[in-house]
């Protein structure tokens, strides 16, 4: 007879649910609500997603308001009472981050502009094990049974994570001062981690697609202040960072930006593998 996971969890967006495997093994079963080929900020609460939140024994979210156009309805609509914000059921990574970009200003008409800081904080490894070791302990928390395991899972994996990041830091020196634009403003923790330059960015302002007169004044703005590269996650469109590569003659680069957004990146391990091997092949 097969054994049955002890909890079931519902990650709101790729990372998280690979975090969770890494620490739960075969204690958990993890549904991912999106891809890595899916814009995190805009998900429709489907009827699937409501019933896998209704079953859920954790929710894992981003937070800082990453979710906020879904998952506070989707929630209400499951009506499980275990994983509503404030229950041991309901975690959310920012809360054990330092938070880089807090506006200082709050207007809708700068974009999609979030109070608590950028949330896309996956882009730094530092971060992730930021995450684990919360994470960890609220799975033994839900299932004491099993804390032992979780506890040993973690450390497992905390000693591997480490080695790692020493290895992506020795292997990323050369890329530090690199000048890059960016599609969207959703690598503030890995320029901050990398020590990449971040020149400009391809959307006026956050979540508006670029019009070409904007894309036009961010060409002028390269040639005063060339870049290396210009980069866009795997779940954004191509066209604006084509029209400035072509036109900038830098290379454009399709970075993974959560797991499974590239055949390589199959795990946390693979998507800090093959996203500093393609920016180190665009900086060339």
């Amino acid at each position: 007879m097969p054994v049955l996971a002890a909890l079931n969890i519902f990650a709101s967006v790729p990372e998280w649910g690979a975090l969770a495997e890494e620490l739960g093994g075969d204690q958990v079963k993890v549904y991912a609500a999106t891809n890595a080929l899916q814009d995190p900020h805009h998900v429709e609460a489907k009827p699937s997603l409501i019933a896998r939140a209704r079953s859920a024994d954790l929710v894992i979210a981003t937070g800082a308001e990453l979710e906020v156009g879904w998952l506070p309805l989707l929630l209400r609509q499951a009506g499980n009472p275990r994983v509503q914000p404030g229950q041991p059921g309901y975690l959310e990574a920012t809360a054990f981050v330092s938070m880089l970009e807090k506006p200082l200003r709050l207007d809708r008409a700068d974009g999609d502009v979030h109070p608590a800081g950028n949330p896309h904080i996956q882009l730094d490894p530092h971060n992730i094990a930021r995450v684990a070791a919360p994470l960890a302990a609220r799975l033994a928390d839900l299932d004491p049974a099993n804390a032992a395991y979780y506890q040993a899972r973690h450390k497992a994996f905390a000693e591997r994570w480490s080695t790692a990041i020493a290895q992506w830091e020795k292997r990323a020196s050369s890329l530090r001062g690199t000048a890059i634009v960016v599609h969207h403003n959703a690598f503030a923790y890995l320029n901050a981690w990398l020590g990449l330059q971040q020149v400009a960015a391809l959307e006026p302002k956050p979540g508006i697609e670029p019009t070409t007169q904007h894309l036009s004044a961010v060409l002028a703005l390269l040639q005063r202040q060339p870049a290396r590269m210009v980069v866009r996650a795997a779940y954004q469109s191509d066209r604006a960072s084509r029209w400035i590569a072509e036109r900038a003659k830098i290379p454009p680069v399709v970075l993974p930006f959560t797991v499974g957004g590239d055949d390589s990146a199959k795990d946390l391990f693979g998507l800090f593998d093959d996203t500093i091997q393609r920016l180190q092949k665009g900086g060339q």
